[in-house]
């Protein structure tokens, strides 16, 4: 809790205009006690009326100025407080966007949003609390204190015994209520987390009439929850009567021994009265501490858990002494001996991988479902590093280049088409934003996404809802391929990015790609032959290992698991063209006629 305080340092002065001004409402609220003992004793005993309505004013413009003190500091208070949240909030993104899907991995998605939303809400209410009532509780208790001791010293023990049995109290609530904050900051993780599968997951829940099985899933978690809150809430009920007990029974305990001293002559009346004020503005003092006791332990639960993302030291970061690639118009990529496994794994995804993807070509990787495919690009634009061996660009190391710069250098189409709420020009010049409208169109026509967007109402203008849902999943894979077209870059990968296109669709666009890559680096993973046919050069991956590279025709000779996927997709007489044909060059579509 602690350690989150350090990015307060922003907001000093405000601290300090706040101390400043509680200092004066602290200091308002102690001369009031004596100045109705001066009442009591001299106005209301001797019946002194113009001590009375000389004091009383004086009373008022205390007040006053204590009130006016005590506004300002509280709206100084809230813009430190606001301000604190904003700039933490803006730490845990800027720092989730650093993390590699290494750390995404650790953190779900749904604690990650629960850290930057709940437990930074709850840090908010808590620093407004310790900004106004933490600064102003202790200042007038001590002072308080003081007064009291001084105006009858021989009743100080009464105020003792009530702090002692306040501070009991709150501990006793603080043991029983520390794991419970911690348990509900999860559960409500977990509660975030089965509302997006069920959100996210809805078509597929019902396809399979698996609601109830998903509302008990729900409601398990829903119970928990609710049975952890009351436990809390109870406790907090319980709170308040306790320590209004203690102040009543101090209260009794003050007139009783103070009656017993004004009937022998050691104090007045208005002193009896004074101190009981004295009395009431020390166990208000700790009252108000209570009530911070009651919000801390879920709020130090919420820090812990920010300060855990922003502790996080990403694994995949900027080298500290970067090179730079000088010429970035062609460029090689090359695997040279690479071993890869994920955090947690006992064996290695890739085994000693080495190829080269040269400039000009297109370099396809296939294979079965789960031979590495994917992770084996992933490493390229470092979502993931190597465990041995290099990933090499123009013959640098990704892990000696900056990753903005490495970016840069690549067009990439995921396996999961992802779009952005917007609209489509806004997605398509995602990674360009000063794409203008003829590159805009021209990539899209490469896409063949052009026919489609042009039916749409407001055609490029027309908006795209959240994650693309108010499209096919074939035109999202268009739109995201024409993404990266637009950002003409000097490498592209296409993770199985046709899969959702039919094939005819599928044969137009890898067509309408040839004259937009003839000086690029193509590097395409596909699960369709076709798709890979007339590829220069074909990685073929089979648990890890490469154990076939070499053109379409080349791998049916001598690649027996190639053929095995080749005999699954095309049909004997393709196959036996295929042996025949030769491999297609890359060649502008106008020539191709």
């Amino acid at each position: 809790m602690f350690r989150i305080l350090k990015y307060l340092k922003p907001y000093t002065l405000f601290i300090i205009v706040i101390l400043c001004l509680t200092g004066v409402q602290v200091y308002a609220n102690l001369q009031l006690p004596d100045y109705m003992a001066k009442i009591v004793d001299s106005g209301i005993v001797l019946n002194n009326r113009h001590i009375i309505w000389s004091t009383g004013l004086d009373m008022i413009i205390i007040t006053l100025i204590g009130g006016v003190c005590a506004i300002i500091a509280g709206y100084f208070s809230s813009r430190a407080a606001t301000g604190f949240a904003r700039d933490i909030r803006n730490k845990v993104f800027r720092k989730v966007e650093g993390f590699s899907k290494a750390e995404l991995d650790r953190f779900s998605t749904a604690s990650l949003i629960t850290r930057s939303t709940n437990d930074i809400q709850q840090i908010q209410l808590v620093m407004i609390l310790l900004l106004t009532l933490v600064l102003f509780a202790p200042m007038m208790g001590f002072g308080a204190i003081i007064k009291a001791v001084h105006l009858a010293p021989s009743m100080s023990w009464i105020i003792a015994l009530a702090v002692v049995a306040v501070i009991a109290v709150v501990s006793v609530f603080f043991v029983f209520s520390l794991p419970k904050f911690r348990r509900l900051q999860k559960l409500v993780d977990k509660l975030n987390l089965v509302t997006r599968e069920n959100l996210t997951g809805l078509r597929v829940i019902r396809a399979f009439n698996r609601e109830k099985y998903e509302e008990g899933k729900f409601e398990q978690t829903n119970r928990e929850l609710t049975s952890i809150n009351l436990f809390i809430n109870r406790l907090q009920s319980a709170l308040q009567p306790v320590m209004l007990l203690i102040f009543n029974f101090t209260s009794i305990l003050i007139i009783w021994v103070g009656a017993h001293y004004v009937n022998t002559n050691s104090l007045q009346i208005g002193s009896v009265i004074a101190f009981m004020q004295y009395a009431i503005l020390v166990i208000m003092a700790f009252l108000m501490i209570t009530f911070i006791f009651i919000l801390l332990p879920r709020a130090a639960v919420s820090a812990g858990r920010i300060m855990e993302v922003l502790d996080t030291d990403p694994v995949i970061k900027d080298p500290a002494q970067p090179k730079h690639i000088a010429d970035t118009k062609e460029v090689t990529v090359e695997f040279r001996h690479v071993f890869f496994k994920y955090a947690g794994a006992d064996e290695d995804v890739l085994h000693d991988i080495t190829f080269t993807a040269l400039p000009g070509e297109i370099t396809a990787i296939v294979g079965s479902t789960g031979s590495g495919k994917s992770s084996l690009i992933n490493l390229i634009p470092r979502f993931y590093d190597v465990n041995e061996g290099q990933v090499l660009i123009n013959g640098v190391d990704v892990r000696d280049l900056k990753l903005h710069e490495l970016h840069d250098l690549i067009g990439y189409i995921a396996q999961k088409s992802v779009l952005f709420s917007g609209t489509v020009a806004s997605n398509i010049k995602y990674g360009k934003p000063e794409a203008k409208d003829n590159e805009i169109e021209d990539a899209a026509r490469t896409a063949q996404a052009e026919n489609f967007i042009r039916k749409l109402e407001k055609g490029f203008a027309s908006p795209i809802a959240q994650e693309g849902s108010n499209v096919s999943g074939g035109q999202k894979q268009r739109l995201s391929i024409a993404r990266a077209l637009v950002k003409q870059t000097p490498i592209y990968i296409f993770d199985d990015s046709f899969s959702a296109l039919d094939f005819t669709t599928d044969a137009a666009l890898r067509q309408a790609l040839i004259p937009k890559i003839q000086h690029t680096t193509v590097i395409i993973v596909a699960q369709r032959i076709s798709t890979v046919i007339n590829a220069q050069k074909i990685v073929v991956l089979d648990q890890g290992k490469v154990v076939g590279i070499g053109t379409h025709t080349q791998l049916m000779k001598d690649c027996q698991v190639y053929q095995e996927i080749a005999s699954s997709q095309l049909s004997p007489e393709e196959l036996r063209h295929a042996l025949t044909a030769p491999a297609k060059k890359l060649k502008p579509l106008e020539d191709e006629a």
